[in-house]
């Protein structure tokens, strides 16, 4: 598979020793789930597809997740987006761009030269798509009100919050089964989103609007209304459901061109 860039940087913690009632240092992921997210479909369309051994290690592949900042000249972008923290001041190279995350992201781009298609949408939307519920032990309607931030905010939440750091399975599954997701995660909103889950944004601490503007234009909508912290956001109204984005349009800008073509005996 080619490199598909993620933001996943290891940080130092401690783990119990086992029988030996001491801590040791170790090394983890962050694990943002959002993050995780672009190998994750990658490899699943992929397999799709049946597309074979990938052509080379690079171009590399942007997929998912407001991980811009981290492209290279020349590498392939599909669905990534800015996050708006450093946009006035951020310089960009020149990528293959096959889509991106919505049309915010596409003017930046342009002001560098970058060519982009009229193609948008966070890959993550697709997932319904690529997974059945039985694999993802999705039971639709059964799981309640979910709280998840940003991983910025979580100090602002209460325990019961779930963090967006862990297993994106995991966090999909919850996700898709909620009755409701209050959220600043921007993937709580864009998976729950994906399912037709009712939907209310929270505004993050840390976070600019820019990314989720980004996203709710490049679903065809205006920004929402924003609840101010996660108790206004349990009563305000959910978002508008997305109504006419075309999925097939993001599939079909797939990078299947980076692998060769399975060979079939």
């Amino acid at each position: 598979m080619p490199d598909v860039v993620h933001w996943n940087p290891v940080r130092w913690g401690r783990a119990s020793t086992s029988g030996l009632g001491r801590w040791v240092p170790v090394r983890r992921g962050f694990r943002n789930f959002g993050d995780l997210l672009g190998p994750m479909i990658v490899e699943r369309i992929q397999k799709k597809l049946e597309l074979g051994r990938a052509v080379a290690r690079k171009p590399r592949l942007l997929a998912v997740g407001s991980i811009m900042r981290l492209g290279e000249q020349g590498d392939v972008v599909w669905g990534t987006g800015i996050n708006g923290k450093t946009v006035d001041s951020a310089v960009f190279p020149r990528f293959d761009v096959r889509a991106v995350r919505g049309p915010l992201t596409a003017e930046a781009l342009r002001k560098f030269g970058n060519e982009v298609p009229h193609v948008f949408g966070d890959p993550a939307l697709l997932i319904p798509h690529l997974w059945s519920d039985q694999e993802l032990g999705i039971q639709r309607g059964t799981g309640g009100t979910v709280l998840m931030p940003n991983y910025n905010d979580a100090e602002n939440w209460p325990t019961a919050a779930v963090d967006p750091r862990g297993n994106p399975h995991k966090r999909i599954q919850l996700l898709a089964s909620a009755n409701l997701v209050v959220a600043s995660s921007l993937h709580a909103v864009v998976i729950a989103e994906a399912y037709g889950v009712p939907t209310v944004l929270v505004r993050s601490s840390r976070e600019p609007t820019f990314k989720y503007e980004d996203y709710y234009e490049g679903t065809g909508r205006r920004l929402p209304a924003i609840a101010s912290d996660w108790r206004s956001g349990l009563e305000a109204s959910p978002a508008p459901p997305i109504d006419g984005w075309d999925s097939g349009k993001l599939m079909s800008s797939f990078p299947s061109d980076l692998w060769l073509p399975r060979t079939k005996r």
